[in-house]
């Protein structure tokens, strides 16, 4: 499944596992009778499309979702838990941040995964 990202100007290609993973997710978190969770649906899903390998093993994704984030012939497939992303290739480039940006984001998520409390008191 093919669809445009919540936060990033790119396209997210998600595997049929993982679409129905974040589909049971949105099931789980959502009531479609609740107006801004209805609202939130319709966003989440507009303009989705499945794409499925040609007999060449090529995929085929749609000018329109390409031209959505102002892709042309030059894209970046860029891997990301379970799904890939579709970028145009001068802006993923400029994705934000630096090495040095990267590296404080990475400690700040992550630099305290794995510790229980009693070493944090300590």
């Amino acid at each position: 499944m093919l669809k445009k990202d919540i936060f990033e100007s790119c396209l997210v290609l998600y595997p049929m596992n993982e679409w129905e993973r974040q589909n049971e997710i949105l099931r789980q978190n959502t009531n479609p009778y609740n107006r801004e969770h209805n609202k939130f649906l319709r966003g989440f899903y507009k303009g989705t499309a499945e794409v499925t390998l040609d007999a060449s093993n090529r995929l085929l994704i749609p000018k329109r979702m390409l031209d959505e984030i102002g892709a042309g012939r030059e894209i970046v497939l860029a891997g990301q838990l379970g799904k890939i992303e579709i970028w145009k290739a001068d802006a993923y480039d400029k994705v934000e941040g630096g090495d040095e940006s990267f590296a404080l984001l990475a400690e700040k998520i992550m630099g305290n995964v794995g510790k229980n409390d009693e070493t944090d008191k300590k």
